[in-house]
């Protein structure tokens, strides 16, 4: 990769101004990240950082999100014609290895713009219950406990890895409302529940989805009479 096209997408990614997170449970993954819209004029339900690439596994864009809706689209495609060639969805580190793959081709050519995102991908593995992987422009692709993308990633990074010292086994509503705290602390900010976005895959419902403002509101209310 030529140094200035990959330092480049690194901080296209923090210059987005976001700050996502994401938090593996015992029985569940949650990616939450704020809900920024540029423009007051804008209609606030168009704007999203989630996209689901099949049923049952979602994928958070952190950076451009032009770039974004360019690798969701291709994702959503390989996605089909795996589940068409093979008979079965794709499993979660497949997705990601394929995200990784693809953005580090991108890499290899003056003539190809590296992709300006930073993806986590979520979902319930048959086999190894909830995953939660990362993958960044340089075509890095890890599973993680818990991770963090854009702005305040460091940071981030640091409350998380107290949270996660002795291995917790978390409960759905840990999962979320950790992840969620994450985000409150690196920004320093109480949320309403129409400024952040959170996503979720559950082990006794796989199906990936997007929670309601009225169920970030529940686990907001719960973090602030833990607080």
């Amino acid at each position: 990769m030529s140094r200035g096209s990959g330092e480049y997408a690194f901080k296209a990614v923090k210059s987005a101004g976001n700050t996502s997170i994401g938090v593996r449970g015992k029985d569940s993954d949650c990616v939450v990240t704020q809900k920024k819209v540029p423009d007051k004029l804008l209609d606030q339900t168009s704007v999203t950082h989630l996209f689901s690439i099949t049923k049952y596994l979602g994928l958070l864009a952190t950076g451009i999100t032009a770039d974004a809706r360019t690798l969701v689209q291709q994702a959503r495609n390989e996605a089909a014609e795996y589940r068409f060639r093979y008979g079965y969805e794709m499993p979660v580190d497949v997705l990601s290895k394929w995200i990784a793959d693809k953005s580090q081709v991108y890499t290899q050519h003056a003539s190809m713009r590296p992709l300006g995102v930073v993806s986590m991908v979520l979902g319930i593995d048959d086999e190894y219950g909830p995953q939660l992987y990362k993958c960044d422009p340089a075509g890095h692709y890890f599973g993680y406990k818990a991770a963090s993308a854009g702005l305040k990633d460091q940071e981030a990074i640091n409350f998380l890895e107290k949270r996660m010292k002795n291995d917790p086994s978390f409960t759905y509503a840990e999962t979320v409302q950790t992840a969620i705290s994450a985000l409150q602390s690196v920004l320093q900010e109480d949320f309403k529940a129409t400024e952040i976005e959170v996503g979720v895959v559950q082990m006794d419902n796989p199906e990936f989805r997007v929670l309601s403002t009225e169920e970030v509101d529940e686990h907001l209310t719960s973090i602030s009479e833990r607080d």
